[in-house]
């Protein structure tokens, strides 16, 4: 069992709950309420409540709402010339006292619209000194648990015999985090959670992109390691006070976890197991020491030994893409054993045919995938290619060259081919590379990264390539936009979304592959029939096939179409219509005509004509490929020139639309955004440009030192 399954495997037996929420959490930067923030928390919990967990909340916040009424109300009462005196600072226990009154209205409102009860439960350090309070604290608790009732605990500052709220830390408690803690292990609680406006502990302060987030806190390792940060913006404490806290609750026997308040559904995830936030265990020193991942690390290897691939020659390159080749083949009874046993979990767990279909490698595909990078091999050198050359002055000529982007991170979905294309275009275009696969293709994407990092020499190193073996790294990946120059996800619109919600790293690739075929009435049919039967059929699940069928609208009653729908149905093709096919063909409707099928199934329309086919394409298509079949060239001239989409066909497969097939030796994915590369990606598009400008001691010297002339001249061979 892996550090991340045993480390969380205590919660199939958590029933008892303690969960913390901080003053950053309750509050906004202006310091009124985050009513979404704890609305989507309020509904989680009635959630976890009705699931059969007890939860017991200990809600910070109170001083902070009752300093704004109270400011509020001081400035609606106050004169101008009590503007003009200065200021006292409002009594923090006054504060509290007003505040608290308004917290727990708002709980019981919230609790109240989801049928769940809540009460009020305040506390002082001396309260715990007394051994009879803490009996009956436990009593009280256990009889409101029974009934369903959320405790909701606070310290009540208002008579508290400590000086002020947030000047004294002494005593048996000293802030909410340590009350929490205390309160876990007096109710005996089976977990605390602590919510922070942070995803969790960080080695050093969070807003510093070096630092990198702990999921399992060892005290033996990290005590030593990490930095902290500022405190809280407005609560008591802050991370220190937290792990203060989380430290002392783990080691007394209560498992802890630090993690974010403000990710929707962070606490339902946490009792999934998922490894979100940082986990805090008595026996977190004995588990197996597995590295931690280290996102930053793995970018800034693969940088590194990117820029010593692109200090090789151009033959020492072009060896390297050749000897992956040659492993490839050679282990191909490997790659078979690895990926067997993949589609075979996939079978048994239920997945979809199309996703089966995908992951499977079929009979002759490894050598097919080694014959493609070959040809890429042999391809000329992308990398440092003069592509322009001017003469600013005399003796001062300047290039435009070609140069690799730096360090990619590839997402995708089931496909294990898509692993080695992907990582022979990176050595190509001479870019670092962070590979993360679909878990479905696990077994496959681990031997497939294993044989071409074997095959990659040591003076580059392995870590060229970096495989991302567990989802949660993602997020992390994400952040550093700084060592990872562009992301392309391949597969779901889900999983284009979440990537594009996660990063400001630029994203290049598309959600869908809603691929039409147009027929005109001037299309040659029995060519129409090849052409919508290849597209559909080929490969369903390829997001370059067929998914929508438009046709003109003189061709419905024809003995040519009707042909056409035989032979679909005869390749086992489902239709679905539009509103005016559904009806003139008696088949269901579709419920969208956006929808990408990846299967054995698509939709037909009847259109008026060219326009309206275009028109359709422009409302529902998603950019990829589309396709007009017809003789009658003002038709064809109106599609081509007019569809907005990456790739645009004539009397051609959509199913052409492909990195290979345009002979671009392979591809990373196709792209329908509008900057940078658009339709299939080869090396090409993961290239940028640099200027390279030579001179003799030329000076600008406001512009007086050179003679413009802006010649452009010959690139040389």
């Amino acid at each position: 069992m892996d550090e991340v399954d045993r480390s969380r495997a205590f919660l199939k037996d958590v029933k008892r709950i303690v969960l913390k929420v901080g003053t950053a959490v309750v509050t906004r930067n202006d310091g009124r309420i985050a009513l979404g923030r704890l609305g989507a928390l309020c509904e989680q919990l009635k959630e976890l409540n009705s699931q059969g967990y007890e939860v017991i909340l200990v809600s910070s916040g109170a001083v902070g709402l009752g300093r704004q009424r109270l400011r509020y109300r001081k400035l609606v009462n106050s004169s101008f010339a009590d503007l003009q005196k200065p200021q006292v600072e409002l009594d923090g226990k006054a504060c509290a006292a007003v505040g608290q009154n308004c917290l727990m209205a708002l709980y019981d409102t919230l609790f109240s619209q989801l049928d769940v009860s809540s009460a009020q439960l305040l506390v002082t350090d001396s309260d715990f000194r007394d051994r009879d309070f803490r009996k009956q604290l436990s009593d009280t608790v256990k009889s409101l648990l029974s009934l369903k009732v959320i405790p909701i605990f606070n310290e009540n500052d208002a008579v508290s015999t400590r000086r002020a709220p947030y000047e004294d830390s002494s005593g048996i408690f000293w802030d909410n985090d340590s009350l929490a803690a205390l309160l876990a292990l007096e109710l005996k609680a089976d977990l605390l959670v602590l919510l922070s406006d942070v995803d969790g502990l960080y080695s050093g302060p969070p807003s510093d992109p070096r630092s990198k987030i702990i999921h399992t806190y060892i005290k033996e390792k990290h005590q030593s390691e990490i930095t902290f940060g500022d405190k809280s913006r407005v609560g008591r404490g802050g991370m220190t006070a937290k792990v203060k806290a989380a430290v002392n609750a783990a080691y007394a026997g209560i498992p802890v976890v630090i993690t974010s308040g403000y990710a929707p559904g962070n606490l339902s995830k946490v009792l999934e197991g998922q490894r979100v936030g940082t986990l805090f265990h008595q026996d977190a020193h004995f588990w197996s020491p597995v590295k931690e991942v280290d996102a930053r690390g793995m970018a800034l290897a693969a940088r590194e030994s990117s820029r010593r691939l692109q200090a090789m020659t151009s033959e020492e390159r072009k060896r390297v893409l050749l000897d992956v080749a040659d492993a490839l083949e050679a282990n191909v009874r490997l790659i078979n054993v690895e990926n067997e046993a993949d589609v075979s979990a996939a079978q048994e767990a239920g997945y979809e045919k199309s996703l089966i279909s995908r992951l499977a490698l079929k009979p002759g595909k490894i050598k097919s995938l080694a014959n493609s990078i070959r040809v890429l091999a042999n391809m000329e050198d992308p990398i440092g290619r003069v592509l322009k050359r001017t003469q600013l002055a005399e003796g001062l000529v300047l290039e435009k060259t070609s140069s690799p982007l730096g360090v990619l991170l590839i997402v995708f979905e089931s496909r294990p081919e898509a692993l080695v294309q992907i990582a022979s275009l990176a050595i190509r275009s001479g870019n670092g590379l962070l590979l993360k696969g679909g878990k479905e293709a696990k077994r496959s994407n681990a031997i497939l990264h294993k044989i071409i990092t074997g095959a990659i020499p040591d003076s580059v190193g392995g870590k060229l390539i970096g495989l991302v073996t567990s989802r949660e790294e993602i997020p992390d990946l994400l952040k550093h936009d700084d060592v990872i120059d562009l992301v392309i996800p391949r597969g779901s619109n889900k999983l284009v979304s979440q990537v594009k919600n996660l990063t400001k790293i630029p994203v290049l690739g598309h959600a869908d592959g809603i691929c039409h075929v147009y027929i005109d009435k001037s299309a040659n049919m029995d060519m129409a029939k090849r052409i919508a039967v290849d597209a559909k059929v080929d490969y369903p699940a390829a997001c370059n096939a067929m998914e929508t069928l438009l046709v003109h609208k003189d061709l419905k009653d024809t003995t040519e179409f009707n042909d056409l729908v035989v032979d679909l149905r005869a390749e086992g093709v489902t239709l679905y219509g539009g509103p005016r096919a559904s009806s003139l063909l008696n088949i269901p409707q579709a419920y969208s005509f956006h929808h990408e099928y990846s299967s054995m199934s698509c939709t037909v329309e009847f259109v008026d004509d060219v326009h309206a086919a275009i028109d359709h394409i422009h409302e529902h298509g998603s950019a990829h490929t589309d396709c007009v079949i017809a003789e009658d060239l003002e038709v064809v001239d109106a599609f081509l020139g007019q569809v907005d989409s990456a790739a645009v066909f004539h009397n051609a497969s959509p199913r052409f639309c492909d990195g290979a097939r345009f002979g671009l030796g392979a591809e990373v994915g196709i792209s329908t955004s509008r900057i940078h590369a658009r339709g299939p990606v080869g090396v090409e598009g993961l290239l940028t440009t640099r200027w390279i400008l030579r001179g003799n001691g030329q000076v600008v010297d406001g512009d007086k030192g050179v003679i413009y002339t802006h010649k452009d001249l010959p690139i040389e061979p």
